[in-house]
């Protein structure tokens, strides 16, 4: 889904805000009576309080932001953080829900004003623009992070990187996948969904029905998120594979063959106009038994009570492989907490087994291989197909400037889908203004 473009801030130069600490008397521990018995049992009462005293000021409180949903974060509250407590008695996990309307804008006032929280689940978009502005705490050299990565899915993980660096952990993760309605492919006479681009295009020339408003798939618009998972299974690129340049990759032979082959199914009615905006639109026409397929992520199941037959497939494979985009929270530790050690284990154990399978419980899919191999989908078969394509889908560039980078991306690819500007001129424009974002 589009990320919002975040506002801009810098940590230099703040001004730290000092105040009047007041005094005040001590009571006394004991009381003045003088019993020899009461004298003895408050002294064990002063040493028992003086004990309890010692043991809260060894205690480490983590203040962890989240937006978890109220079921997830009922399992996350049972389970996680109570194993994690068990597993490390001198830490405590004050967790906090935050709003999601205008998170972003309340992370950029706790860190520059030293009120952020000292670990976070942070939307994957937001982690390296939060890296550049020097609020997050590079962890790639953190004890135990080389085994973290290797045990992450490759995309999830990429979206932590930035400037050689890896800024968070992969913690939970989305993709989209084909999702087909069944009966209108009967209605077609089509029993098995194709699995390839070249199939699934021969056989929408073959049954689409555009005076019944009718077609075997579309595409849900021109914006990033619907277009890129076709982009890139098509042979598309944005850039080379350190995120360091676009020219020479989105503007190369194959991405403006790719993005010429989706303006030639708009213009030649392979697809729908939902792509351009126009109804139905891509979840109206799937449940409306217009579309035959969509790309769609899992929250189009708990969304809609389908009266139809689904059923989800990988996206088919054209020249670039079977490719969709990932979406999903990473979990971030801030650069100015004063609790890193302690951070660093809970983010470690937000990764374990124990804690991604709590989750996925709760519907979050885990971003570790062992976890997504032992996640038990019985209950919604169709997550299979999410942790399969998971294996191979990919980043959206992961730069502190993805807002302006994600706005040239879609301004060109409508251009090229209205007929408006040729996909090559187009590509090689908008890679020349994103290679000097991505300096």
């Amino acid at each position: 889904m589009k990320a919002k473009k975040i506002v801009s801030f810098t940590l230099a130069g703040i001004f730290m805000l000092s105040c009047a600490m007041g005094c005040s008397g001590k009571p006394s521990d004991s009381p003045s009576s003088a019993v020899p018995a009461a004298k003895e049992d408050s002294a064990e009462k002063s040493n028992a309080a003086q004990e309890t005293k010692d043991t809260t000021a060894d205690t480490v409180n983590l203040t962890f932001w989240h937006t978890y949903s109220e079921g997830e974060e009922a399992v996350f509250l049972d389970q996680v953080v109570k194993g994690f407590e068990e597993e490390n008695p001198g830490i405590k996990i004050e967790a906090v829900r935050m709003p999601v309307d205008g998170l972003q804008q309340q992370v950029i006032a706790g860190a520059s004003g030293d009120a952020a929280p000292d670990v976070m689940r942070m939307d994957l978009t937001w982690v390296a623009e939060f890296a550049k502005l020097g609020a997050l705490q590079d962890v790639s050299a953190f004890d135990g992070f080389s085994d973290l990565k290797e045990n992450s899915l490759e995309g999830p993980m990429n979206t932590n990187y930035y400037n050689n660096g890896y800024y968070g952990l992969p913690l939970n993760s989305t993709t989209t996948v084909s999702i087909w309605n069944m009966d209108l492919l009967n209605e077609f006479g089509i029993t098995t969904p194709p699995d390839t681009i070249d199939g699934l295009v021969d056989l929408a020339k073959k049954y689409n029905d555009p005076a019944n408003e009718k077609w075997l798939f579309t595409v849900a618009g021109t914006y990033t998120w619907a277009m890129l998972p076709w982009f890139w299974t098509l042979g598309g690129e944005l850039t080379d594979e350190n995120f360091n340049v676009a020219s020479g990759y989105l503007n190369s032979d194959q991405s403006v063959a790719a993005l010429d082959t989706m303006r030639e199914w708009y213009s030649d009615g392979i697809i729908s106009h939902a792509i351009i905006g126009e109804q139905p639109d891509a979840w109206g026409g799937m449940t409306g038994g217009k579309y035959g397929m969509i790309s769609e992520g899992p929250w189009f199941f708990s969304s809609n009570d389908s009266s139809f037959k689904t059923e989800t497939t990988l996206m088919p494979e054209g020249e670039g492989g079977s490719i969709s985009i990932v979406g999903g929270e990473n979990i971030v530790m801030f650069q100015n907490s004063d609790k890193k050690d302690a951070a660093w284990k809970f983010m470690q154990y937000m990764l374990s087994d124990e804690s991604q399978l709590a989750m996925a419980e709760a519907g979050v899919i885990p971003t570790t291989k062992t976890a997504t191999d032992k996640m038990d989908t019985s209950a919604a078969p169709y997550l299979d197909t999410y942790l399969t394509q998971l294996k191979t889908a990919k980043v959206r560039t992961p730069s502190a400037n993805w807002g302006e980078i994600d706005t040239i991306l879609g301004k060109a690819f409508e251009q090229v889908i209205r007929g408006e500007v040729e996909a090559k001129p187009a590509l090689d424009d908008a890679a020349a203004q994103i290679d000097g974002l991505l300096k």
